[in-house]
Order: structure tokens, then C-alpha cells, then sequence
């Protein structure tokens, strides 16, 4: 067992190029080494797959891994060869002679790991295949997809429970970034996983500032947001519909940002062109759905900006997750307003699952937009939803920054209550701030409305202000939506007291409104590229023709810069500028076979800066 370690502290440091396992990698590592099965979470970036790439590499046979995403299963494949390990895929963009060829070479025992989707590995012929291999382990990635409760729901990975009906000698490690008390119960139930070790390790990743805003038009805002911290960075921009995402994408090109579209409605041959060029090319601005994201290795990813609410926490957590997996300052920023309040709550009302399962999402819905107009410190608050307290506020949110004021809202909320109460009902929000707001209107007049107590008693706020009340007030359940989908507003019980004016102090404090848009500056923040705090000018200059040798050795071979070497690794050789190979081998992330391949390019580059 000592011997096993020994070992694989030994890869940890020639192969991959570290010192010391992180989190609870050492005692995950050992575990599946001595054959027990593991379910672990730990957070993007923080190094899930040495957790079953490392054991590939001692435990005798081959590491079976099953991806949800085909997409990136060719990536995968070169991160690992630049590393010396032997690795393939088996999946639908190859042709029938490769994969014979490596079904082949799979029986001879020559791979240390395959990866395949779940829908191929639950084929009866790949079953066959795996039957006359020597099998290492099983690693499921994303284990989130086998839970209905969870925000990816693949039903193919609720078979894959057979695994260990079929192989239960082989150990097997189940891996995600996100998943709260009860998705972690379902993957546990549903994979058979009952005498697995669990690892939890902390969620928090520090290095991201989180900033939500809710003013102004999302596109401006963003522009601002993108002008004043990532001016030439690499990032994610989701949007809710495959229409936004087209016309985002060309109005960021139009701008003068390079910027690529991702959805669904795009064909196979498009979606992955872009999805390749974002891996491969610098400062490329992916605009998706949330189709894109799931298994993206690239590191230097500097910021994930969401136009649209995320539907729960989950989400939010993993797609903004996708931003700084180095470890260098990244940013997650979002905008978002009363629509969105009202589309997510519409969305879940309107569709055809049970009533237990509307009543979960809904409950998911209200901790997305708890989280939104929280006053306080916002990693505190996702941390907290995922079972982990955080003792003090974390100094790097936009709540932390630059704390919100707070208001009291009861009579302006009575006027609302009041004003739906008396229209019966009916109508949904413009409506009922053009009766607050007295507006000359012949719809109000024909309804007679402009003869109701509540016609122009709400002047002291503006239309968008009025917006942003009735936004918070959603939010905060006093008003609901109709569940045909036509936007009408509906009292709920939380809002009668305040109506009736009961003898019941109630007080109903909101965020203070934003009379102008202001974007907040994040620790990470720039005006010029500036990725590490630490470097001076001539360190950034160095960094950047690293940079620029990395891209060289990246084309030349076809695969992303970041394989090669992470903008963490180069950030730290042109801080210590090493000079040979002892010195650089203590540069992190470089191993004996990153050395052999690149090592003397990169000393050379270094040697011209001296």
C-alpha cells in the first residue's frame, strides 16, 4: 500500500509535473488503487481527473472513462499523450477501420485509458469488447447527469449502474462538480455506489468574483463589463434562446470582439468548428446555450457572463465554474431583470412533469433568485446551498465591494398590491405601472381604471424603477405569475397581510434602486491584459512571447495551447525564469516528458529575456 503511493507520488511529479496532491486527491488516489469504489466532489479546476488518470497508470489493465460529450473526448486524448500516457477514444467521428484498430490494440492491452459516451459503452458489442479486456476501473464523469433532480439530466447514465452488476471487481470512481444533498443521494442510489467512499472537498472557488446585475440593457452592460475587465480575454457568454445567441454573437463581432455562436439549432459540423477554435485560439468569445460548457478543459477561460437567470444554483455554479479552472483571477457576471423572473417560474409551471418534481424546481427557482437579491455576501451563499459555511465574507463579490443599500418598501409594495388587487387580477406588469405612473393611456380609460384610487399615486418612482420593485417583489414571493403563460400577476398568500394592512408589523425591505448602471471592478480587473498581480511589466512582456511560442507549438501540432502548457505554468516561468532543466522542472505543471518536448524551446525563448 506504502509501495502503491510511493509510486504514485512519483508519477504526480515526472508525468504531470506537481509536488503535492491537492484536496483529497492523495487519499482518492489510494482508495481506487486498493479497489474501492469513490464518489467525489470537487470543484472545477481542482483536479478530478489525476483522480482516476493516475490510478490508469498503476492499477494493471486498462481505465474505461465515460463522458457525456464527444465533443471533447478528442482533446482529452491529446492532453494525455503530450503527457506520455497512452490514450483513446471510441466514438461516432471515427470510421469503422479506426475503430477496429483500436478495439484491437484495446484487447492487447495497449491503451492506460479509453473514453467512450454511455450510450456506446451500454451497447451489447462494446460489453463484448470490455468482456475480453483487463480493466483498471471505471470512471463516470459528471456523475450529476444520472439524477433527475439534477440540471443535466442524461437517463442513459442511470443504466450504468450495471456496471457493477457485470464487473464487481472493478472499482469505480464517480466525479462531479455540483450537486446538492439530494443529487448526491440519487447518483449514490441509482449507480449502486452504497459502500463508496465519499469525498467532499470545498466548493469554493476563491479566485472568481461574482457579480450579478440588474439594470440598463443587458448587451450595454456587458460591453461595459467586457471593456473594463477583459478586453482581449477568452470567455462564455450564455444566453437563454438559440435567436439571442445569434444575434449576440454578431452584435460582439460588430463591437470589434471576435465571437462565435453555440447551440443546438447549429449543425454537428458548425458546433464543433467553433467549439475547437475557442479551445485553439486566443481571446475567442463563445456565445451558447446551456449546451455548451459540460467536460471544457480549456483553463484560461477569464470570464463567464450569463444575459439570461440560470434556472438554479447548480447551473449557475457549474456554468460560471467554467471561468478561471488555473486558478488565476476570473470573473462571473450576470444581468438579468423582470422577464427572466417570470420566464424561469412560467417555464416550470407550464411543463408536463408531476407536481413533486415542479414543486422541487420551483424550490430551486426561489434559491437562484434568493441568491440574486441577496444583500450580503454571495460566495457565502452558494457555498451555503451546497452544505459548506464560510466563516467570514469573502472580500471578492460585487456584495463584498461594494455593499447594497438597503430600502423600506412596504408602501410602495401596497401600492402594487393594491393596484393588482383592484384590476382583479388581470393584467400583467407595464399595465399596472402605467396606472401607477397616471398614464394617458386609452386601454386604462376603457377599463375605466383611470378612476381607480391607485391611478397616479406612484410618481415617485419611474417606470424602470417600478420594474425593478416588481422584479424583487417576484422574487421574493409576494406576487406570482398565471400558468397560462401570458405574463398576468397574481397576489399570493404571502401578499395578503400587507394588503389588509393586518395589525402585524410587517416591513418589506428591498435593495436600494439603481438610478444609473455602474459596473463594479473585480480584484481581477484590467484595462490592459494583466493576468497575475505579481508581474511586472517586463514579466507580462516575457509572458506574452511565451504566449505567442505556445500558439506556434500549438498549431504546428494541431491541438490547444493549453495543452501544452497552462498560462498558470508560463505565468510562473516568467516570474522565476528558469535557466536550465533542473530549474524548470520545478516550474508546476512541467514533467519529464513536457521537458523532453518543449523544455529547450521554452529555455531558449526565456534565455533571449534575460
Amino acid at each position: 500500500m506504502q509501495q502503491n503511493m510511493e509510486q504514485a507520488q512519483h508519477i504526480l511529479k515526472t508525468t504531470f509535473g506537481y509536488d503535492a496532491f491537492r484536496h483529497h486527491q492523495a487519499d482518492i488516489i489510494e482508495a481506487i488503487i486498493n479497489g474501492q469504489d469513490v464518489l467525489t466532489l470537487m470543484p472545477t479546476g481542482g483536479g478530478k481527473s489525476i483522480c482516476y488518470q493516475l490510478p490508469a497508470l498503476i492499477r494493471p489493465g486498462t481505465a474505461i472513462v465515460v463522458s457525456p460529450l464527444i465533443a471533447l473526448m478528442q482533446d482529452q486524448v491529446d492532453a494525455l499523450m503530450q503527457l506520455g500516457i497512452k490514450a483513446a477514444f471510441l466514438n461516432s467521428t471515427l470510421k469503422i477501420g479506426e475503430q477496429r484498430l483500436i478495439e484491437e490494440q484495446f484487447r492487447n492491452g495497449a491503451y492506460d485509458l479509453i473514453y467512450m459516451a454511455p450510450e456506446r459503452l451500454l451497447n451489447e458489442y462494446t460489453l463484448n469488447l470490455i468482456d475480453q479486456c483487463d480493466i483498471a476501473l471505471f470512471a463516470i464523469d459528471e456523475a450529476h447527469c444520472v439524477a433527475q433532480w439534477g440540471h443535466d439530466f442524461r437517463k442513459e447514465y442511470q443504466q450504468l449502474s450495471m456496471l457493477h452488476e457485470r464487473y464487481p471487481h472493478v472499482p469505480r470512481i464517480a466525479l462531479t462538480a455540483t450537486a446538492d444533498q439530494r443529487t448526491r443521494n440519487e447518483i449514490i442510489e441509482q449507480l449502486a455506489l452504497q459502500q463508496a467512499r465519499v469525498f467532499i472537498n470545498s466548493f469554493d472557488r476563491p479566485n472568481i468574483h461574482y457579480a450579478i446585475n440588474d439594470v440598463g440593457s443587458g448587451r450595454d452592460e456587458l460591453w461595459k463589463f467586457l471593456q473594463q475587465n477583459h478586453p482581449n480575454d477568452a470567455g462564455i457568454v450564455y444566453c437563454l434562446s438559440r435567436k439571442n445567441v445569434d444575434t449576440t454573437a454578431e452584435w460582439l463581432n460588430k463591437k470589434g470582439r471576435a465571437a462565435l455562436p453555440y447551440h443546438a439549432g447549429l449543425t454537428q459540423d458548425i458546433r464543433q468548428n467553433n467549439q475547437q477554435r475557442f479551445l485553439r485560439e486566443d481571446g475567442l468569445i463563445i456565445v451558447a446555450t446551456i449546451a455548451f460548457g459540460m467536460g471544457i478543459d480549456k483553463p484560461d477561460v477569464r470570464f463567464v457572463a450569463h444575459l439570461n437567470l440560470p434556472k438554479n444554483i447548480e447551473s449557475y455554479y457549474q456554468e460560471t465554474g467554467r471561468a478561471g479552472r488555473d486558478g488565476l483571477p476570473s470573473n462571473a457576471w450576470m444581468n438579468y431583470g423582470l422577464k427572466d423572473v417570470i420566464n424561469l417560474r412560467l417555464f416550470t409551471q407550464n411543463s408536463d412533469a408531476d407536481e413533486l418534481f415542479k414543486r422541487m424546481m420551483l424550490q430551486k427557482t426561489d434559491a437562484m433568485l434568493g441568491l440574486c437579491e441577496l444583500t450580503s455576501c454571495r460566495r457565502q451563499a452558494v457555498l451555503s446551498y451546497f452544505g459548506e459555511e464560510l466563516a467570514e465574507s469573502c472580500g471578492n463579490c460585487d456584495n463584498c465591494i461594494n455593499p447594497p443599500e438597503t430600502w423600506d418598501a412596504t408602501i410602495a409594495t401596497q401600492k402594487i398590491l393594491s393596484c393588482i388587487y383592484r384590476t382583479q387580477e388581470r393584467f400583467g406588469t407595464q399595465y399596472i405601472i402605467d396606472i401607477l405612473l397616471g398614464k394617458d393611456d386609452e386601454r386604462i380609460k376603457a377599463n375605466s381604471h383611470d378612476q381607480l384610487s391607485t391611478f397616479n399615486i406612484g410618481t415617485e418612482h419611474s417606470s424602470p424603477e417600478w420594474r425593478g420593485i416588481f422584479r424583487q417583489l417576484v422574487a421574493h414571493g409576494y406576487l406570482t405569475t398565471d400558468v397560462e403563460g401570458y405574463g398576468v400577476l397574481k397576489l399570493t398568500e404571502k401578499a395578503w397581510p400587507l394588503l389588509k394592512r393586518s395589525k402585524t408589523p410587517h416591513t418589506v425591505m428591498l435593495r436600494e434602486l439603481n438610478k444609473a448602471s455602474k459596473v463594479i471592478r473585480s480584484k481581477s480587473s484590467r484595462s490592459k491584459r494583466k493576468i497575475d498581480l505579481n508581474l511586472s511589466t517586463h514579466d507580462q512582456d516575457l509572458f506574452e512571447q511565451l504566449r505567442l511560442l505556445r500558439s506556434e507549438l500549438a498549431k504546428d501540432q494541431n491541438v490547444p495551447p493549453y495543452v501544452i502548457f497552462p498560462d498558470k505554468t508560463l505565468v510562473e516561468m516568467a516570474m522565476n525564469k528558469p535557466s536550465n532543466e533542473d530549474q524548470m522542472l520545478e516550474i508546476s505543471g512541467i514533467g519529464a516528458v513536457k521537458f523532453k518536448r518543449y523544455g529547450e524551446a521554452f529555455l531558449k525563448e526565456l534565455k533571449q529575456h534575460q
